[in-house]
């Protein structure tokens, strides 16, 4: 967190406090805070340039308050709007786990401190009926370190050296990359980032970096990079694989729970379903392909059926003696 958001926070926190109970002692409010009194007296200040009239009362029963009638303005905010915000700050904590969990609990907290009860009843509703999770298909705890130095290196501008494994090569490959950012995507984390092994803005997948090191140097930013642009460029460029596949008439409801996935679905009279999808490469098609076991036939391309077909072959032919591998 930057020292000017801590700041603002800070004394925001500090005329919420104010405004909650006045005639509160300097070593209390700095407790509260979790400041040096030096501080408090410095975030006195900073409200006085701000107008925000606040005095002190001396004397054993003396303290700080905001000057009498002084509140601060209320937040406008819909029904709609508050709930929200709600379900930004929880999407925060369900993505980033421990990373941003902690803040988001604090900002919702803060939120509910001001809201009008029209407002904190209709989160208290969407806290019961609004809730996404499960959004990673990796272990969020277990990418959490590589996450946070990548959080950092993208912040700090600061170069990393990875060793990468990628899907296409048998071994690990070492890289220097410049961060660009964190991108969560369909269940993974990726990076984004300017690869020096290649020379050009690559895409990682953050659960494949084997192990990561933040370096000392430091990149500049790059002002000419269009995060939105980039991902959006990526799917247009990428190389995709059309197939299409025949779901057996006892697989239709299989065919029909998965239609999202399809670019296409047709329905025969005897039943089966014709799907139509794309995907960057045959390998993910004939993985998925084989998960739906015998309800699914491969219509095309020929070079679809010939590999689904070497993969059940050499499945049968693991199986085939039925002693148990230890």
């Amino acid at each position: 967190m930057s020292t000017t958001s801590t700041t603002a926070t800070r004394l925001i926190t500090l005329i919420m406090s104010l405004q909650r109970q006045p005639n509160q002692k300097p070593a209390d409010l700095a407790k509260r805070l979790g400041v040096s009194v030096r501080t408090l007296h410095r975030s006195f200040g900073l409200l006085d340039e701000m107008g925000i009239p606040i005095y002190a009362e001396r004397g054993p029963y003396g303290g700080f308050s905001l000057v009498r009638g002084y509140k601060l303005p209320p937040l406008v905010f819909t029904p709609e709007e508050a709930v929200a915000i709600y379900l930004g700050t929880s999407l925060v904590g369900e993505m980033w786990e421990r990373l941003y969990q902690e803040a988001a609990n604090g900002a919702l907290a803060k939120l509910e401190n001001v809201l009008p009860d029209e407002q904190r009843n209709e989160i208290s509703w969407a806290k019961r009926s609004l809730v996404a999770t499960g959004m990673h298909r990796a272990d969020p705890s277990v990418l959490e370190p590589t996450l946070e130095k990548l959080r950092r290196a993208t912040r700090e501008h600061r170069r990393a050296d990875m060793l990468y494994q990628s899907t296409n090569k048998a071994e690990a490959t070492q890289r220097q990359i410049d961060p660009y950012a964190l991108v969560h995507r369909s269940g993974w984390w990726y990076l984004v980032g300017y690869c020096h092994l290649r020379n050009a803005p690559r895409t990682f997948r953050v659960d494949r970096i084997q192990s990561l090191e933040m370096l000392n140097q430091t990149f500049p930013s790059p002002d000419d990079f269009d995060i939105h642009a980039y991902l959006d460029s990526e799917f247009a460029d990428q190389p995709m694989v059309h197939a299409k596949l025949r779901f057996t008439a006892e697989g239709a409801l299989i065919a029909k729970g998965n239609a999202i996935g399809w670019d296409e679905m047709h329905e025969n009279p005897n039943g089966s379903v014709d799907v139509v999808l794309s995907a960057p490469d045959l390998h993910w098609l004939a993985s998925m392909t084989i998960s739906f076991s015998t309800f699914v036939t491969v219509l095309e391309p020929l070079e679809l059926r010939e590999m689904v077909r070497e993969w059940a072959e050499a499945v049968v032919d693991m199986y085939q003696d039925s002693t148990v591998v230890e």
